[in-house]
Parts: C-alpha cells; structure tokens; sequence
C-alpha cells in the first residue's frame, strides 16, 4: 500500500509576467504604513478606506535609491493620505486616483503634457480593470494588452426584479427581524439547489436584496479576505471562479484541469485547500496571489475534508477509507481504517473522530496506534461535526439536534435542542469567531450557536431555498 503521496508538482506562482500584480515591497509598506487599513488587491489595485481607488503603473526600469519616498504629486505637495490624483515615488512607482469624469464615466487624470512616469508605465497585465474605464489619448499605451471592458461586460449583479427565478417573482415583504449583534456589519450569502445564482442577504431580511449570478449551480462557496471576495467551485466546471464582492464582478478564474468541489481554508496560512473527487486530487491555492501553487495526487475519490494539528484528512468515498496526510512529514499518506457509511469526520486531543450516518454511531481512533478507542451511539443522522475548545459539536439532522461531548474524557456534556422543526442539514463556525451557523434543508432557517455557552443566540427565517448560509464581513460597495 502507498505511504507517500505523489506531489504532481509546485507551480508557477503568477510570476509569467514581469508585470504581474505583486506590489513592490517596498511601495507596500509606505502604503500600509500611511494608511494602515488600506486594501492592496491580489492582482496590483489598492483601495483605501475611504473607497478611494489607485491603480498602479509599473515602471519600465525601477531607480536604484537608498529608500522610498515621494517624489512628486498632483496636485503638487500632497501625501498619500490627502489622495492626490497622481502620486509618483522616487523609484518611479507610479499610483493614479481613479476618477469619474463629468458623465459618470471611470477615468484617470488627464493632463496635457504628462510626466514621462506615466507616459511610459505599464498598468499590471492580470489587473481586473475597473468596468468602463477610460484611459486619455496621450497615455493609451499604459495599457499594454490589458483587456478593459467598456459596458460592464463581466458585471454579475443581478437585482430581484430582473431575476428570472420563479422562487423571487411573488418574493414575501422583506420582514424586518430583529438582529442580534453578532450579525451586525455583516453579509449572507445563500445558495441554494434550485438556482445558478448566490443570494446576496442583508442579515435583518428574510428576502434577497440581489444575487450574484454564477455559471453553474454552486458547489461550494467560502468568503476571503474579511469578505472582500468569494471562491466558488461549481458542477461541471473546471475552474474556482473568484468574485469581487465590492463590485459584483468575476475577478479571476483559476483552471485546475478537472472538476473541483469542496473548499477548505486554511487562512491561518493564507491556503485554499480544493478538492477533486474525479481526479483523486487537492489543489492549494494562494489566498494572498489567488494563484494555484501545488497539487497533490491521493488515494481515492476524496470528500469531507478537514483540516487539523498539520494534517489533512479525508474520506475515499468509493471505499468508505479514512486516510490522513501528514503535511509537515513530506506528505506522508496514512491509511485510517474503513468505516461504514461517513458522513463527518472531527479531530482534536490527538483522536480521530468518525461518524457514521446510517449508524447514528461515532467511532474514535488512537491517531498514533490506529486502535480504536471507543464507539458510541449518537444522534440520530449524524451530518456534521466542529471542534472548538476541546469540545466536539454533532448535528443531528433527524432530531433537528446537537450533540455536545468532551473530547478529553469522550463523554456527552450537553445535547442542544434546535427547535426548528425541519431537517438540520449544516453546521459550520462563522469565520475567526466562537460562533457556529446551523442550517435547515427543509424549513429554510439559519440559526447562530454560541459555542462556548452552548446556546441557540436566535433563529432567521429566508424568503428563499436554502443550501449553505455563509456569512462575512460586510464589505463597501463601489458605485
């Protein structure tokens, strides 16, 4: 049997094009340091807190200096934090203000004779060029092969009234529910089986405000970069599509060569890790580049990925086989154990924890001698499982239940009661926080655990099918 996964091989990272949108470092830390809470976008855009947009022009040679400073501005003597509508650094690093001209169109400064940092600057080549821009005569060539987009072609925004859904044509009054403070400054993202389109949901409504509409019926989506973009992965399409939340736009497309599903973030280490069923493969992908680094061949037809302690495990579902890859050990393969029917899998105090749907039964394994510590029943149609602190987390889809047990001594501490009435269908932590969303198939709910106090906060009712709920930072919107 194989102990060793193969590594197919480290990629490219963006770096074809000497142009490329990775910001010099030096320039990068003037920035943050002026503006701390600034946004340096993967591919070259830099948006300030004010929503105020710079799009950078890389020189052609950059000037040997001792340290950054700027050089020049326009209007003339203006830091960085008074937004000129030129800036011009002494390596000549160039960032110019995105303006709109008397029409409502996007532009950039237009001067009559402008410095030779911009007449001979290149605007970064995979820049997702702000819809409808439009570049002065005298400075065209800034442009390069850059394609611009001159009537919103890649805009994705589509509002309620112009949906052809049938779930939005007689949509319910957007009830007003009262909202708790854990959804403040937030934004719901809905999926759902019945439609291509992510719903964009404000937290307070039960309706849609609009949605963003895919290529193909979503299989999963994760939020990144405190909301800032979404990746999705969908049927039948080799690709994980990356959305710009701000302005409702595909930014970037990574193909991967086969057909991608579950996505695990690792943003600790700013990783993606995307899994491949068909291909018995997992992609990683650079969540500061947004770029594919690695791919790793496994055994098997893998779902229910996790992430846990410096190890990936996972389920060959053709096999009911648990494997584990020991990431720090060279990618070192561990053959777990075939379990009947996996529907979770959950790690913590060196134990592997397995559930088993049809069984309503939880398996624990020895992670170092593989023996198994113990088996137990437990709620009926176990479907999900999350650690925190120590403590396991089990929904039960049947009884609309969560099961909570103390991993140190494997005993059941508290059972948590839903209350919805339907069929519990996801349970998943709200990103960087002690919070859990619980999901229901059947009633389109969406409920937020506390998960240290073990306590429903409140119950949301959706106007509309639900898949997954994802919630994240709410993010300003261009306009």
């Amino acid at each position: 049997m194989r102990k060793l996964i193969i590594i197919l091989g480290i990629l490219l990272l963006c770096t074809s094009n000497v142009f490329a949108a990775k910001i010099p470092e030096d320039v990068r830390e003037y920035i943050q340091q002026e503006v701390p809470n600034v946004d340096i976008r993967f591919d070259g855009v830099i948006i300030l807190p004010s929503n105020t947009i710079y799009l950078p022009l890389y020189p052609s040679l950059f000037s040997d200096i001792k340290s950054l400073k700027i050089k020049e501005t326009y209007p003339a003597g203006q830091t960085l934090r008074q937004e000129p509508d030129i800036i011009i650094f002494n390596n000549d690093f160039v960032l110019m203000k995105l303006l709109t001209d008397g029409q409502g169109h996007r532009t950039v400064l237009h001067q009559t004779n402008p410095p030779l940092q911009v007449r001979t600057g290149l605007l970064p080549q995979d820049m997702l060029v702000p819809s409808g821009l439009i570049i002065p005569e005298n400075i065209k060539s800034i442009v390069g092969n850059l394609k611009i987009d001159t009537k919103n072609e890649d805009v994705i925004r589509v509002n309620n009234d112009d949906s052809f859904e049938e779930f939005l044509q007689n949509p319910e009054p957007a009830t007003h529910q009262k909202l708790i403070s854990e959804l403040k400054n937030k934004t719901i993202f809905v999926t759902t089986n019945y439609s291509k389109n992510i719903q964009v949901v404000e937290p307070a409504h039960s309706t849609p405000s609009y949605s963003l509409a895919q290529k193909s019926i979503p299989i999963d989506v994760k939020a990144v970069n405190q909301g800032k973009f979404l990746l999705v992965t969908s049927y039948d399409r080799p690709f994980v599509d990356i959305v710009s939340v701000a302005d409702s736009r595909f930014i970037k497309q990574i193909a991967l060569g086969s057909n991608p599903e579950q996505i695990l973030l690792d943003e600790a280490n700013d990783k993606a890790y995307i899994t491949s069923p068909s291909a018995s493969t997992i992609f990683v992908v650079d969540l500061k580049t947004m770029c594919l680094v690695q791919k790793i061949k496994i055994n098997g037809y893998c779902e229910h990925i996790i992430l846990s302690d410096g190890r990936l495990f996972y389920v060959d579902k053709l096999h009911n086989e648990v494997w584990a890859i020991e990431l720090q050990k060279d990618y070192e393969l561990r053959d777990i154990g075939k379990f009947p029917n996996i529907s979770a899998l959950a790690y913590a105090n060196n134990k592997l924890f397995i559930a088993s749907r049809t069984k309503s039964r939880i398996a624990i394994i020895d992670y170092d001698t593989l023996g198994l510590i113990n088996e137990f029943t437990t709620v009926n149609k176990p479907t999900a499982m999350l650690i925190n602190n120590n403590l396991l987390y089990v929904l039960g889809s049947q009884n609309n239940e969560i099961q909570v047990i103390d991993t140190s001594s494997n005993s059941v501490v508290n059972t948590i009661s839903l209350k919805t009435g339907g069929y519990s269908s996801g349970l998943h932590r709200m990103t960087g926080t002690n919070f859990a969303v619980v999901t229901d198939l059947k009633n389109n709910y969406y409920s937020i655990l506390d998960l240290p106090s073990g306590s429903i906060l409140k119950t949301y009712e959706l106007s509309i099918p639900i898949k997954d709920v994802i919630i994240a930072d709410r993010v300003r919107l261009f306009e």
